[in-house]
């Protein structure tokens, strides 16, 4: 009779083993750590009765083991024996693994993963990072060589001080050595137990340094309002802080986007962070703005062209914050772009914004999932009211 999940579950240690009748020669054999998986064969090479194991139930499946099985005994029949294949191949892999270094393989994903990558930006720093912190200490190391005290040397030295840093090295690196683990170069992924060698990380989480509320008007005044016609880079950091979106939509945003009839821009969802279509109503400031560019229109689809014709890259933005020093939440820091949505936030709770009606203007996702599924309005005309009232505040200064 074949092995049922019942019968399987039942096993205790002690019991003897149990025969699977669907393979021949398949057995369950239960013991004090879990129930182990055999294939009883005879080697076509020796002649001799040898035991294969296949792993430990319910881990590997009833349905798996009999794959698993099934495989070896065509191994049998063609006249190999199946463990010494699994040994041969086991060892091959050993061989490659030294070879192939944390560099080499790091590389080698990174042009693998490249392609699903839209943002280039954030291609070259998936490889920036690496090149960075991980390299100079394991980058010439075999795989099967690191260990976890070799990851955890990698990031001891950002780990506490650039934690935000620290986490996306880590991610990297993870995603490194479970691709050598699929590829069977190694065993175990040594990155998986860096936590339990580094110390505790503060719960503290880093925030973009942000400008106060009451200061953007004057800061808008200053620096922004009277741009001349073809300072994109102003343009876009005013658009940026009048719709409270991020600088990457408001960067790549194309004419096709907008529909300046009724005052509305739509990012597409593959825009998004949420990969989720977003309506932004445009305020009388901002839809002023964006005609305004449509009338000396310098480029056919970009809005916020750079010089030469290409997407404005973040550090444009940032540059000019910096040099004009925008005055910040963060002592010796100036205000980021991505910053002004929290000015933006903050003015919505301190003058009585529905906290809703605040996070759909952020396009951020709802965190519980059952609200979620109920909740499918974006609150479009209901926030007309809250971004004109952002953008008289913004523009309040004469």
């Amino acid at each position: 009779m074949a092995l049922t999940d019942r019968q399987a579950k039942a096993l205790q240690a002690g019991d003897k083993p149990v025969f699977d009748g669907k393979v021949t020669g398949l057995l369950l054999t239960p013991g004090k750590t879990g129930s182990k998986w055999t294939l009883r064969f005879t080697s076509p090479v020796t002649g001799k009765r040898r035991d294969a194991g296949l792993g430990v139930y319910p881990e590997v499946s009833i349905a798996d083991a009999r794959e698993k099985a099934l495989a070896m005994r065509k191994l049998i029949d063609g006249g190999a024996d199946p463990i010494d294949a699994r040994n041969r191949e086991q060892q091959a892999a050993s061989v490659a693994a030294a070879a192939l270094t944390f560099e080499k393989a790091a590389r080698e994903l990174h042009g693998e993963l490249k392609p699903g990558w839209k943002n280039a930006k954030h291609a070259a720093q998936w490889i920036s990072t690496l090149e960075a912190y991980a390299f100079p200490k394991i980058g010439n190391k075999p795989l099967g060589a690191i260990t976890p005290a070799d990851c955890a040397d990698v990031l001891r030295p950002i780990w506490l001080d650039k934690a935000e840093t620290a986490s996306r090295t880590r991610q990297r690196m993870h995603a490194v050595m479970q691709w050598a683990w699929a590829h069977g170069h190694i065993v175990a992924n040594p990155v998986s137990v860096v936590d339990h060698i580094l110390p505790k990380q503060g719960t503290k989480k880093e925030h973009q340094p942000a400008m106060p509320w009451r200061d953007v008007p004057a800061f808008a005044k200053a620096q922004l309002r009277d741009i001349e016609l073809r300072d994109n880079t102003r343009a876009a950091l005013l658009f940026l802080i009048l719709t409270a979106a991020r600088s990457g939509e408001v960067r790549g945003a194309t004419w096709a986007e907008f529909d300046l009839n009724v005052g509305i821009w739509t990012v597409s969802g593959e825009r998004m962070k949420a990969k989720e279509p977003h309506r932004v109503p445009l305020s009388v400031a901002a839809l002023a703005l964006v005609k305004r560019l449509k009338e000396q229109k310098q480029h056919e689809t970009l809005v916020f062209p750079s010089p030469r014709g290409k997407v404005l890259s973040d550090m444009t933005l940032t540059a000019l914050l910096r040099r004009v020093n925008a005055k910040s939440d963060t002592p010796g820091r100036a205000a980021t772009a991505h910053g002004f949505r929290s000015s933006f936030r903050d003015w919505a709770s301190e003058n009585g914004y529905a906290r809703d009606l605040a996070e759909r203007a952020l396009a951020h996702t709802i965190a519980n999932k059952v609200e979620a599924a109920y909740h499918r309005t974006d609150l479009l005309e209901q926030r007309r009211p809250l971004m004109e009232k952002w953008a008289e505040h913004v523009c309040s200064q004469r």
